[in-house]
C-alpha cells in the first residue's frame, strides 16, 4: 500500500495552510510517501487557499525531489483544455516529470460562473475536455478561431518533460464514473464519504471491467482512496484532536452522511445532534485513520483488500497545523509497516 498526502483546506489562516502545505510536503517527500495532492476550490472560505492546483502544485513541485505532484481535482468543465496543459506542463518541467491530475466535472453551480454553459452538460463536457488534454500533452495541435473569424492552429509549450500525462477520474459513487475512468485507462481518486466498503468494491469491479473491456492492461488500474487522518502516539489525545474538527465537517456536508433532515424542520436540532453523533461513531470507527498506527491497520488492510493501492490521507481538515505535522511521524509509521500490503 502507498501514501499521499491530500489538503482540502479546512482552516481559517490561509498562511498556515501554506505553511502546512509546504512543511509536510517536504516531509513526505523525504519519507517515501507517493503524491501530493491539492485540490480546486472557488468562492467560499471553506477552501479558499486553493484555487488553483496547478500553484500549489509549483510550489510542491520547487520543495519536493521525488513525490508525485498531483491536482486533487482540475474541474475540467469550469477550463480551456488549452490552459490546463500549459499550466501542468510548467509543474512538469518544474518537477522533473512528476506531474499528474485527476479530472472532476464539477457539481458545484456556484463554481460554474467561470463557464456557465459548460454546467447542463459537464460530464460529457470532462470527456470532451480530457481527449484534448491529452493531445496537446503529447504535442498535438488543434484549431481555434481568432479574431475576424480566421482559424489558428495552435500547440501548447512548453513542452512537458515526459510524453505521457498521467490522469485519474474523480469519482464518487456514480458507477458511470468508475466505467469512463475504465474507457479512458485512467485511475480513479475517490473516497468513503457517501458510499461504504461494499459499495466501493463494487464500483471498482466495474472500473477493472472497463479497462479490460477499453484493452488496457492491469498495469493501468490505479485507485487512490482520500481518507480523514490523524495519527498519534498518544491514542486518546489524537482520537481528541480530530473529534471536534471533524464533527464541524460532518455538519456542514451532512447530505454525504446520509443525514438529509434540516434541524428544525423534519427534526429538532438536539434530535439532530444524536444523528450525527451516531453517524460520527461509524465513519469515524470504520472509514478515517485515527488513533493510533494499530487503530488504523484495520481499514488498510479492508481497502488493500479490495483493491486500493494508495491512500491519500486527507490531514488538513481542521486541526492545528503544528499538530498535523506532528502526527505525520506516526503516519510514516504506518507507511512502513504496510509496504507489503
Amino acid at each position: 500500500m502507498r501514501f499521499g498526502l491530500f489538503f482540502f483546506a479546512n482552516g481559517d489562516d490561509p498562511d498556515e495552510q501554506y505553511r502546512l502545505l509546504l512543511e509536510a510536503a517536504a516531509f513526505a517527500d523525504a519519507e517515501g510517501f507517493s503524491a501530493v495532492w491539492t485540490p480546486e476550490r472557488h468562492f467560499h472560505p471553506f477552501g479558499a487557499p486553493f484555487p488553483n492546483p496547478a500553484v500549489t502544485g509549483a510550489a510542491v513541485a520547487a520543495v519536493t525531489r521525488r513525490i508525485s505532484v498531483r491536482a486533487g481535482s482540475v474541474v475540467l468543465p469550469l477550463h480551456d483544455p488549452l490552459r490546463v496543459a500549459e499550466e501542468w506542463a510548467v509543474v512538469d518541467r518544474i518537477s522533473g516529470g512528476r506531474a499528474e491530475i485527476a479530472l472532476a466535472s464539477g457539481w458545484n453551480p456556484q463554481d460554474f460562473v467561470l463557464a456557465p454553459e459548460r454546467f447542463a452538460a459537464a460530464k460529457a463536457e470532462l470527456r470532451k475536455g480530457l481527449d484534448k488534454v491529452r493531445l496537446l500533452w503529447s504535442g498535438g495541435e488543434v484549431d481555434r478561431p481568432g479574431p475576424g473569424g480566421g482559424t489558428h492552429r495552435v500547440r501548447t509549450y512548453p513542452t512537458p518533460a515526459r510524453g505521457g500525462l498521467p490522469l485519474w477520474i474523480t469519482a464518487a459513487g456514480s458507477p458511470q464514473t468508475y466505467a469512463l475512468a475504465g474507457e479512458t485507462g485512467a485511475g480513479v481518486l475517490t473516497h468513503l464519504l457517501g458510499q461504504s466498503l461494499e459499495q466501493l468494491e463494487d464500483n471498482l469491479a466495474g472500473y477493472a471491467d472497463a479497462l479490460a473491456a477499453h484493452g488496457h492492461g492491469p498495469e493501468r488500474e490505479r485507485v487512490s482512496v482520500m481518507v480523514h487522518t490523524h495519527l498519534g502516539s498518544d491514542r486518546e489525545q489524537a482520537l481528541a484532536r480530530a473529534r471536534e474538527p471533524l464533527l464541524a465537517y460532518m455538519r456542514s456536508s451532512l447530505n454525504l452522511f446520509g443525514l438529509n433532515t434540516r434541524p428544525g424542520a423534519d427534526a429538532s436540532p438536539e434530535a439532530m445532534d444524536e444523528l450525527l453523533e451516531l453517524a460520527y461513531r461509524d465513519f469515524s470507527r470504520e472509514r478515517c485513520l485515527l488513533g493510533s498506527v494499530e487503530d488504523a491497520l484495520p481499514l488498510v488492510e479492508s481497502l488493500a483488500e479490495i483493491g486500493v493501492d494508495e491512500i491519500a490521507c486527507l490531514i488538513d481538515f481542521g486541526i492545528g497545523t503544528d499538530a498535523v505535522l506532528e502526527g505525520l511521524h506516526n503516519l510514516a509509521e504506518l507507511r512502513r509497516r504496510c509496504e507489503r500490503l
